[in-house]
């Protein structure tokens, strides 16, 4: 659509008649992200109560869909990069976030713990690096006094307050440790999230699946990464009342580690009774082929 007919279609949003809003609404949500510059400039310029509302509407709604669409594509394409996908999941509820803002503080994180590494460390001494460079440079920690905020699991308010839960001190942990080329991976534990340091199951000096290797530790980014064992696990298991399966215990791909962080949002606005972004938040979810079994929290 041409930019002349995007401003006519703009300026019939105060026509008090609703056949002729909705029609306009539906032409603009066709054009898409294309109308948003005009949008967004027509919405800063008005004083107009009917305007403003309906093209407040309209901008959050292309956005919205725009997210989602870019969401679904992450999935179809492997979900390779962890942070793209929590990074739209936060741009949700903040739509001019910028993908680049977020992995120049993971870089900076990343860059940090590279200078104090060397060749010759052992993997539980690469771990007491980051760990180091993340709790105690970086002060990350969790979120105690306000734990059920949906604020503690969108990527950006975690990197700005450097608060989080267990899912998304996770991820911050996971990216910048995958940055460096450790070889960790998330662990689908219920009631908390955790990595594991899993190193080849034998030294063939190529790149193997995930079923050729083992877990050599456990690290658990919510405790400020303390090393948990198999055995620490258990005992967590049965202190919960949760019979043990194995996926707690072995590496999950990034597609289910988002998963666990979009219940954690939802369960998060259904605590505050907020219905829009519950049912928002479910359209991301209902995009996986496989969903989570209901036993999270």
């Amino acid at each position: 659509m041409k930019k002349s007919e995007i401003i006519a279609l703009i300026r019939l949003l105060d026509d008090p008649d609703q056949e002729i809003y909705h029609s306009v609404k539906k032409r603009l949500m066709e054009t898409g992200e294309d109308c948003l510059p005009e949008l967004k400039k027509a919405w800063q310029n008005s004083k107009n109560e009917l305007f403003l509302e309906r093209s407040t509407e309209i901008i959050s709604s292309i956005q919205f869909q725009s997210t989602l669409s870019e969401f679904k594509n992450w999935i179809d394409t492997g979900g390779k990069d962890l942070l793209n996908a929590v990074c739209l999941i936060s741009r949700y509820n903040f739509p001019d976030l910028d993908y680049s803002s977020l992995n120049q503080k993971i870089e900076l994180i990343k860059t940090d713990a590279w200078l104090q590494m060397t060749d010759n460390l052992t993997p539980l001494e690469q771990i007491r690096v980051i760990n180091h460079i993340i709790f105690n440079i970086h002060k990350f920690s969790r979120n105690n006094t306000d734990f059920y905020s949906p604020k503690n699991s969108y990527i950006n308010l975690v990197l700005e307050t450097k608060k989080g839960n267990p899912i998304s001190l996770a991820i911050i942990y996971l990216i910048v440790t995958q940055k460096l080329g450790l070889p960790v991976y998330g662990v689908n534990l219920p009631k908390n999230f955790i990595l594991a340091y899993v190193e080849d199951l034998f030294n063939t000096g190529l790149e193997t699946d995930l079923e050729n290797k083992i877990v050599s530790f456990y690290i658990n980014p919510y405790n400020n990464g303390a090393v948990l064992t198999k055995r620490e696990i258990d005992y967590f298991l049965k202190q919960q009342k949760i019979k043990p399966l194995d996926f707690f215990y072995t590496p999950c791909d990034n597609l289910t580690i988002v998963q666990r962080l979009l219940l954690n949002l939802i369960y998060a606005y259904e605590r505050q009774k907020d219905h829009k972004k519950v049912n928002d938040l479910k359209k991301f979810l209902n995009l996986f082929d496989k969903p989570l079994p209901n036993i999270y929290a």
